[in-house]
């Protein structure tokens, strides 16, 4: 039990750490490369090094004479993949899209904004949420308009792909909770970036290829947003949700938000501006809040995969 709850808490903040640094990778890369040239790199990167995990899992099974995955966890494997994969694709084009006029720590904070539009996803499908967490979507919402809405009240074109992005993320956060009970984490996690290195590099293909002799410049960020990121992030997303509330968990990967903002600073010595630390400081307050013990009235026990597979005590 222990074990299970420092997984589901301990994963998704390593997994927020690892996202929010990474901001500024995207940042660089986005200077050099379109976002689906970026993207196909970062996800090719990201299957190897996952579809290597893989096999060393499967000698190491097969050492120990477990049987293979049957014919219908393969199904719901491939139908994961698929679903998780695409919904990876189009968020991370436009998350990329708008770190090309948007600043890192901007863009960690929007991006978070899933952690508002999972639990009202959850409530469509029929998942009850505690008081406490609606308490830390109102300061979370209350943050994203310090970050993002201008005194005229405007979204610059940055922010605006941001946040459609985060609207992607939400659907890659419902449909790992639906699969990730189903299937094994890291086979579901390369999946998902084949799926998304194809549907990149369809878009590659009209995009103008990086200049190679400006390789070292951008060759470090993709390598870091592959293999870190991507290869080991994504996974751990998915082994933390593994029996989890997706809606604690999302808030607990939003940190990455705080990251971002903390790498930009260290890493590019961006600064932004006091209206914007205040959002930051209210994304925080609800982060924090949404991890303060619940009542057990009324609370939401797992069962299964699914927002709809809950019981209540």
């Amino acid at each position: 039990m222990k074990i299970n709850r420092v997984r589901q808490n301990v994963l998704p903040l390593v997994t927020a750490m690892i996202w929010g640094t990474a901001f500024v990778a995207q940042s660089v890369a986005a200077e050099y490369m379109g976002p689906f040239t970026f993207n196909t790199a970062r996800a090719v990167i990201a299957f190897f090094f996952l579809l290597g995990l893989c096999g060393l899992r499967a000698s190491w099974r097969r050492r120990r004479g477990e049987s293979p995955a049957s014919a219908g966890s393969r199904r719901d494997l491939v139908l994961g993949g698929l679903c998780c994969g695409a919904a990876l694709a189009v968020a991370s084009f436009f998350q990329q899209k708008g770190l090309e006029t948007t600043t890192p720590g901007k863009a960690g904070f929007i991006t978070a904004l899933y952690i508002v539009l999972v639990p009202l996803a959850g409530l469509v499908l029929g998942r009850k949420v505690p008081r406490a967490l609606w308490l830390g979507v109102a300061l979370a919402v209350a943050g994203l308009y310090c970050l993002c809405v201008t005194e005229a009240l405007t979204i610059t074109g940055g922010d605006l792909y941001v946040l459609i992005c985060a609207f992607c993320f939400t659907a890659q956060i419902l449909a790992v909770d639906h699969f990730t009970n189903k299937v094994d984490g890291v086979a579901l996690s390369c999946v998902q970036f084949l799926v998304m290195t194809l549907l990149s590099a369809a878009g590659a293909l009209a995009e103008t290829p990086p200049p190679l002799e400006l390789l070292p410049r951008y060759l470090g960020p993709v390598l870091y947003v592959g293999v870190f990121s991507s290869g080991v992030a994504y996974t751990l997303q998915i082994l933390a949700q593994k029996d989890s509330n997706p809606a604690v968990v999302s808030l607990l990967m939003s940190m990455e938000s705080l990251f971002a903002v903390v790498a930009e600073a260290l890493i590019l010595g961006n600064r932004m501006t006091g209206r914007e630390y205040l959002g930051c400081a209210l994304m925080l307050a609800a982060v924090v809040l949404a991890q303060l013990p619940f009542p057990l009235k009324g609370r939401i026990v797992r069962t299964g995969g699914t927002f709809g597979d809950g019981q209540e005590v």
